[in-house]
């Protein structure tokens, strides 16, 4: 066998393991993507437990992708990898929130400041949907923390200065951000006005009821 021909079949080989290595690792990117959102759908269920083992899952994932990393950055850190981790700090900075109440931290979650950044951003989102579920419910001082609690996060994104525009995307998230929350204040306030006039009529039922009487 010829030179070419011993190097060509190595580097075969190589290539076909690798894009094993690939499509194995892309798995583990959709399993933790797949995970990291059903655990938001738990936390909106109140299911935290469940949420709690989701997460869980997806940290075990991550934490083997780190060290295929090391030997094959160029396959592990891609846009898959990225999205992957921000719908994982997504999931657990939500559950922070809503169980604790406080927020947790990169180095918690062990992740890139990048990451944590948009998913925090993406967070937002989830709020307005607690938001709406509390209207729905009748509880409109519920709703109205919510909403308090978007636009601390949205205006502590904004005050970043200079490192708001090294991360990659932020600025678009930050924009459909600013409509959601534009949107809840305005279902807020809607509902708001519609008690107010419910409370008005009712008053005013009882003071006609109470002339007739009368």
């Amino acid at each position: 066998m010829s030179g070419l021909k011993i190097i060509l079949k190595e580097g075969k080989k190589e290539l076909i393991e690798i894009n094993k290595i690939r499509e194995s690792t892309q798995k583990s990117m959709r399993k933790t993507l797949r995970l990291s959102k059903q655990a938001i759908l738990s936390i909106h269920q109140k299911k935290f437990f469940e949420a709690k083992r989701l997460v869980g899952n997806a940290k075990k994932i991550i934490a083997r992708l780190k060290i295929i990393a090391k030997e094959y950055p160029e396959i592990i850190f891609t846009g898959m990898y990225s999205a992957a981790l921000q719908e994982y700090c997504e999931a657990n900075i939500l559950l922070g929130l809503i169980q604790e109440k406080q927020f947790i931290t990169p180095r918690e979650l062990e992740v890139p400041y990048a990451e944590y950044i948009l998913g925090l951003a993406d967070v937002i989102g989830e709020y307005r949907r607690l938001s709406l579920d509390a209207l729905r419910e009748d509880l409109v001082e519920k709703g109205e923390e919510y909403l308090i609690k978007m636009e601390e996060i949205y205006l502590e994104l904004l005050a970043m200065d200079e490192a708001y525009m090294l991360v990659h995307g932020l600025r678009r998230k930050c924009d459909v951000a600013r409509k959601i929350i534009e949107s809840t204040r305005g279902d807020i306030t809607q509902e708001i006005r519609r008690k107010s006039l419910e409370k008005s009529l009712i008053r005013a039922e009882k003071v006609h009821r109470k002339k007739q009487t009368g």
